[in-house]
């Protein structure tokens, strides 16, 4: 599994469709208002999937835990929200929060976790799968 993480704009979906040849249908982006589906070669915006979680009292954590098969060879992009100010409300919270431990126990599970900034790819993390 890959997992791309960075900020609003830096490129993330850019990089991954060059790097790993993707075309558009094998690219599945989540929605506040839908959630996540599984089985794409490319899943974006794991940060709306973790809001969709919190307006629904759900736990991305148990949904990826029991899923894994489903996701083990995709590539995962995710915008970083877990960094900088604290939101002030209880919901903004507890979605940076659980946006952020996605992401730490992804990042444990990935082959390879690449940061973007500036359009240009960091690697943190290498082991191509």
């Amino acid at each position: 599994m890959v997992l791309i993480i960075g900020g609003a704009y830096q490129g993330k979906l850019n990089y991954a469709i060059k790097k790993y040849a993707l075309s558009e249908s094998q690219i599945f982006t989540c929605s506040e208002n839908d959630g996540i589906t599984f089985g794409f070669r490319c899943i974006n915006k794991l940060e709306e999937f973790t809001l969709w979680c919190v307006r629904n009292q759900k736990d991305p954590l148990e949904i990826f835990k029991k899923q894994k098969k489903e996701w083990c060879d995709s590539i995962l992009i995710c915008a970083d929200i877990f960094c900088g100010v604290v939101p002030l409300g209880a919901d903004m919270r507890k979605w940076r929060e659980l946006t952020g431990l996605l992401c730490a126990f992804l990042s444990s599970e990935a082959g390879t976790v690449t940061r973007m900034y500036c359009g240009l790819p960091q690697n943190i993390k290498t082991n191509e799968f």
